[in-house]
């Protein structure tokens, strides 16, 4: 089979084997895989090993063969892979065992991938493939920042840094759907335009006086994946005594904040990464109920993948990017 692999340092198109279910397991045939920021960064992390790895964490596709013992899945069946491997109930944090698929398991930017049947869930009926293809990852790293940390409640507000993310496009749609008011950034005008399009309620120039626009806002969640760049700026619009998530570092991951500022404010910080299979479940039902549907903002072919890599890497594009088997 093709897939995309990173070896000795590389990145390249490569045959590989084609996988096979073990006990307990399913090949999946891909139909489309989604990018992600993640994977920009696991050349670094991998460093120059050997064997060749295959990258990716979202993918959508159909069954092709099961191992002894699967009984929640058929071939022929159409499933979308849950990229948080060995999460199974909502808990504070991921347990023991936790991994993001594609790292340092064979990933999903493959013509077939073997994976735990306990990683599949249905593909909902209303996305196509490039919509169930990018899904996972990004909604419910959105889905559990907003609900499960963030406690979102309808007519409170939530600042989004950053609009133009594939998660960000999710927290807009789910915010919307649950009756709060959202505010984003972008230091593009047409990401502003976009993303008001998609339903936020105001959308600021990222190099704008963000105290000065939002005087007269009460912003009662922030939801920060920028870093260094804008954690003190987050916090400075933030209400007092109100939450702030974090789930990334696309700046710099090592800050510095006002500790006595910080406590006088009784303001409350959450770190989030990922989620369950148990707020999967939840997510996806909740898309399904508003008909929310992924932002796909450009389709590779797979033999040109690395022209994708090219756009995540300069942040040009509004919403996910699908990789088309």
């Amino acid at each position: 089979m093709k897939a995309f692999v990173l070896e000795q340092g590389e990145l390249h198109i490569k045959q590989m084997p084609d996988p096979v279910a073990k006990e307990g397991e399913v090949v999946v045939t891909l139909q489309v895989a989604g990018l992600n920021r993640r994977d920009l960064h696991i050349p670094n992390r991998w460093g120059k090993k050997e064997d060749a790895l295959i990258l990716g964490s979202d993918g959508a596709g159909v069954v092709e063969a099961v191992g002894a013992n699967v009984t929640n899945v058929s071939v022929g069946d159409e499933v979308i892979i849950n990229p948080s491997l060995r999460w199974e109930k909502n808990s504070d944090a991921p347990p023991e065992g936790f991994d993001i698929l594609g790292m340092p398991d064979h990933g999903t930017i493959a013509e077939k991938i073997a994976i735990s049947a306990d990683q599949l869930e249905k593909k909902p009926d209303y996305l196509s493939w490039e919509e169930a293809g990018v899904l996972a990852l990004a909604a419910l790293t959105g889905y559990r920042a907003l609900v499960t940390k963030g406690t979102i409640q309808k007519e409170q507000t939530v600042f989004i840094p950053g609009a133009g993310s594939g998660v960000a496009t999710y927290i807009i749609q789910f915010a919307k759907a649950m009756g709060a008011k959202v505010i984003v950034t972008s230091r593009s005008e047409e990401k502003r335009e976009q993303a008001l399009k998609l339903g936020a309620d105001l959308a600021i120039d990222t190099n704008s006086d963000w105290e000065k626009e939002l005087a007269s806002e009460t912003i009662d969640l922030v939801i920060d994946s920028v870093g260094r760049a804008t954690f003190n700026r987050s916090l400075d619009v933030l209400k007092q005594g109100g939450k702030m998530v974090t789930f990334g570092a696309t700046t710099e991951d090592t800050i510095d904040f006002n500790l006595r500022a910080f406590f006088y404010g009784q303001y409350q910080l959450f770190g989030s990464t990922m989620g369950s299979r148990e707020e999967l479940k939840e997510l996806l039902a909740f898309m399904e109920k508003h008909e929310i549907k992924p932002v796909v903002g450009h389709t590779f072919k797979l033999d040109d993948v690395k022209e994708a890599f090219d756009l995540l890497e300069v942040n040009k594009q509004f919403g996910k990017i699908a990789i088309k088997m």
